[in-house]
């Protein structure tokens, strides 16, 4: 074969063997999401209606891969010692990426602003605070005068030390002037039983985990986190809309991201792929079933996003004098 021949098959093969190739036949490796948490949550869901959206946007197709443990670190370090091909993508959460290296900086074996580049923010997610209904509060005005006036006497269930649930806590006790007990546990299910058999006075959840809770009266919701109400649940108040907690605005959210060798130009067709998936309107609907506010963004917005987001957490962790290392 002639030396230009040579050449030639070999470019048709190194795009044959890129995970991005576009064109007929497609490649036969597919990409592989990395979801940090167990199969069967509301993460896992969502990672897995990106999955599927994606399937028509990158012809080699995209599997899901559950790889829980360590606060969604496990799945994140296994994302950060990929090939940077753009094969391996991991759903990051805020955890993972801007809150535990505030809380786990001793046990931190990636540097998330050093080894994961962000692709794109795929939805904010607000959490609701829910009460006993028997605790003598209707909303949150009432709330926090129960709480001065009875300092470390309400008790608030989250899903583990450090988690945006618990900044979440800590935020309320800092800018109401009140003092709670935290109560961690290991996934919202446990949180709700307990909220609603009066074991704990009030938890901090996803809307999709508590609206079975809510329907059926076990527990009151009394407000969601973010700034304002959000568009799935608009009936339930923003904390922020107590004048003494306008500054309150707390969320989780989650995003595509890459290890951060890999290149600008597959980073911009990952990011095209998935802005196009966030203009589905059956998507943004499955979205916003499990709580979510879907919010695209550029690249560039999404890592000022996340540097904003950061120092939000930092303060809060900061008051809070929090840690996960004990």
């Amino acid at each position: 074969m002639s030396p230009i021949r040579t050449l030639a098959a070999a470019a048709v093969l190194a795009l044959a063997a890129s995970p991005l190739y576009a064109a007929d036949p497609p490649s036969g490796r597919p990409v592989t999401l990395i979801v940090p948490f167990a199969a069967g949550g509301g993460v896992d869901s969502m990672g897995r209606l990106l999955a599927e959206r994606l399937r028509s946007e990158l012809p080699q197709g995209v599997v899901v891969e559950n790889k829980p443990g360590a606060s969604g670190m496990l799945g994140a370090q296994a994302v950060v010692r990929s090939a940077p091909d753009g094969a391996t993508l991991l759903l990051g959460s805020a955890g993972e990426t801007a809150i535990n290296p505030l809380v786990f900086k001793g046990k931190m074996q990636y540097q998330p602003d050093k080894d994961l580049a962000p692709i794109a923010l795929i939805a904010r997610v607000p959490n609701v605070l829910v009460a006993n209904p028997k605790l003598p509060v209707a909303n949150v005005e009432q709330l926090v005068a129960y709480g001065r006036a009875n300092p470390d006497k309400l008790t608030y269930a989250t899903s583990g030390v450090g988690n945006p649930q618990h900044l979440n806590g800590e935020l309320l006790q800092s800018l109401a002037g009140i003092k709670m007990v935290h109560v961690p546990y290991k996934g919202a299910s446990a949180q709700l039983v307990d909220v609603a058999a009066g074991s704990v006075d009030l938890t901090f959840v996803s809307l999709a985990g508590a609206l079975p809770f809510i329907k059926s009266g076990k527990v009151k919701p009394l407000a969601v986190t973010s700034a304002k109400r959000a568009s799935f649940a608009p009936d339930i108040p923003a904390l922020a809309e107590y004048a003494p907690l306008k500054d309150y605005a707390l969320e989780n959210w989650f995003g595509v991201f890459v290890p951060s060798g890999t290149k600008p130009e597959v980073q911009q067709k990952l990011a095209a792929a998935i802005g196009r998936s966030l203009k589905d309107e059956k998507f943004v609907a499955s979205i916003r079933e499990l709580g979510g506010e879907v919010q695209p963004m550029s690249q560039d917005e999404f890592r000022a996003f996340i540097k904003a987001q950061t120092d939000v957490f930092a303060k809060v962790v900061a008051d809070g004098h929090i840690t996960a290392e004990n």
